[in-house]
């Protein structure tokens, strides 16, 4: 697996590993000092001999090429912004299937579900979980009952006794 670290940090690191060789040290006490199999060291030698100084290039290693492009994910975050309800669902609550739902609408991507927290990571995006609070809840009532009856019920240090035993 290719180490973590910028091109420069990289080609440095091949650099390294081939004056150790240069100098005499064997493939594997190269590969132990530098933190890398000997294999590596052997394709870098023989990959300078052949190509000379382009072994110490580092190549773009990308991987899958992203389903949505730039300008699609920030059209995706202008129409999560707006709302559920404003999409076509029944509530407000945005799930990894309604967004899924919504990118295959507006831009024809397939996605799976469990892709989603991916795609919302990279936009910045992070998982929340709704409050759970009843429709008939009356929130100056229950900041009233906290300041005025709660300290008369409660129990305190002062009242409190042990039982006995016997």
């Amino acid at each position: 697996m290719r180490p973590q670290g910028s091109a420069d940090l990289i080609a440095d690191r091949r650099r390294r590993a081939l004056k150790l060789f240069d100098d005499g040290l064997s493939l594997n006490e190269v590969g132990r000092r530098i933190g890398c199999n000997a294999s590596s060291v052997l394709r870098w030698r023989n990959e300078r001999r052949k190509n000379g100084d382009d072994v110490f290039v580092v190549r773009f290693s990308g991987g899958r090429p992203p389903k949505l492009s730039a300008k699609q994910r920030q059209r995706l975050e202008r129409l999560l912004c707006k709302g559920a309800m404003a999409n076509g669902f029944r509530t407000e609550l945005w799930t990894l299937p309604r967004i899924a739902q919504l990118i295959e609408r507006e831009f024809g991507v397939r996605y799976h579900p469990a892709n989603i927290s991916r795609v919302m990571a990279k936009m910045g995006w992070s998982p929340q979980k709704p409050e759970r609070r009843a429709l008939e809840r009356n929130d100056p009532e229950i900041e009233r009952w906290k300041r005025e009856e709660w300290p008369r019920i409660k129990k305190t240090p002062k009242g409190w006794a042990p039982t006995s035993s016997s």
